[in-house]
């Protein structure tokens, strides 16, 4: 369950905002998606490292 601590006189939309971005975060809405359909073991090992790949070029373009 997420608690949104709303203090006295505080806009709605803000703690709304302030839900949604927990919410984001505890990552529940990519777990349903991913849950939607089958994966391969090796189809994700495959993507996990093309991600891996992405990132460190990312990294190394940064420096």
């Amino acid at each position: 369950m997420i608690i949104v601590p709303v203090k006295n006189g505080e806009n709605i939309e803000r703690a709304l905002k302030k839900f949604k971005r927990k919410f984001e975060r505890t990552g529940v809405v990519r777990e349903l998606r991913a849950r939607q359909q089958y994966d391969k073991p090796s189809v994700k090992k495959r993507l996990k490292m093309e991600h891996a790949v992405y990132v460190q070029k990312l990294r190394d373009a940064e420096e």
